[in-house]
């Protein structure tokens, strides 16, 4: 990694007004924090830079390496925020809890010091760990786009500009300037599962599946995704009755993908959070609704909280559930009124 790769790697940074670093203090995130500060005293008129780093609380050892990367920044002349995890707490964390609980304290840090820009130093290595993870856990397409370099995340940016540079090339720069970083003991830890196909990777790359041949089938899938997205638009748009109901004949003249994305977008408009959003039972439930549609029979269905109604013209409405009857456990035959005729996991009436 050079001076220049590094610009490239923070090209379109310069126009932040702010950005907010974060730094656990591992090889990756601490070339971060210097190539950062070198690229801000080489370019002139850089945005501010501040580095937060969040100590979790459940290791021995982390507190001082967060104290090492605040003496470090120092050194820079970088503002640190130190962010420690207070929030109640089961007594087994699992990593998808601390990961949410991390990002809630840089996003809300990030509006307090004004940072347009969070940026993250997951690496090449991290995205391909990512889209074996999601391929195993059955993601669709979007997911095995894996992540992107730019989102949108709670008002902000949130920017990954090391995604296409391999872990090595980061701990040898390092190595390299003597930048000295911290090593987590729980990133050998194998009761995780990314550590667990972190440790399949050097067999996979020995077959020729290695992480910069993931991560270019991230690309691909990425850009399919969004070509997919763009049509799925329109069609959620040439289908609407209102802005809570759709014809649903009109949509199943689409492809199946096509529907069933038309579909989720609809959800995700009226209020549902797609992180909660499991593919399996959007697909379940459109299936379901498509072939009731097909039969001409009315039905219901709920799904994340809302409730989708399909009467036997085929138009499909979806509205909030009410708060009486979220989360009791009511069955399909008990939501749909009449003698229902099952299909699937609906109830239908004729």
């Amino acid at each position: 990694m050079t001076d220049a790769a590094f610009d490239r790697a923070f090209a379109g940074l310069e126009r932040s007004g702010a950005i907010l670093a974060a730094v656990s203090g591992g090889p990756d995130s601490t070339a971060l924090m210097y190539a950062l500060a070198s690229w801000r005293d080489r370019i002139g008129n850089a945005p501010r830079i501040e580095i937060a780093t969040v100590d979790h609380d459940l290791r021995q050892g982390s507190r001082p390496e967060a104290e090492a990367v605040a003496a470090a920044a120092e050194r820079l002349g970088l503002p640190h925020h130190l962010l420690v995890w207070t929030e109640r707490r089961p007594q087994r964390v699992s990593q998808a809890a601390a990961r949410a609980a991390r990002y809630r304290l840089l996003a809300g840090l990030a509006r307090q010091v004004g940072a347009r820009d969070l940026v993250t130093a997951h690496t090449l290595d991290d995205q391909a760990e990512t889209l074996l993870m999601r391929m195993a856990a059955g993601s669709g397409l979007g997911g095995l786009a894996g992540m992107r370099r730019v989102i949108v995340r709670a008002g902000g940016r949130h920017v990954r500009p090391f995604l296409d540079v391999p872990k090595r090339a980061l701990v040898e720069v390092c190595y390299r300037h003597g930048w000295a970083f911290s090593t987590d003991p729980s990133n050998a830890d194998s009761r995780y599962t990314r550590t667990r196909w972190r440790s399949l990777m050097p067999d996979l790359a020995a077959e020729g599946l290695d992480a910069r041949r993931l991560a270019r089938l991230a690309e691909r899938m990425a850009r399919a995704d969004a070509a997919l997205a763009d049509v799925a638009r329109a069609a959620l748009a040439s289908s609407r009755l209102g802005p809570a109901q759709i014809d649903l004949h009109r949509l199943m003249d689409e492809t199946a993908e096509i529907g069933l994305r038309a579909l989720q977008s609809l959800l995700v408009d009226r209020g549902v959070d797609l992180a909660r959003m499991r593919l399996d039972r959007l697909e379940m439930c459109f299936e379901t609704l498509a072939e009731a549609a097909r039969t001409g029979l009315a039905g219901r269905r709920t799904l994340c909280g809302f409730v989708l109604t399909l009467d036997r013209e085929g138009r499909l409405s979806v509205v909030a559930e009410p708060p009486r009857r979220r989360g009791r456990g009511r069955s399909p035959t008990e939501i749909a009124a009449g003698a229902p005729h099952s299909l699937g996991n609906v109830c239908v009436r004729a």
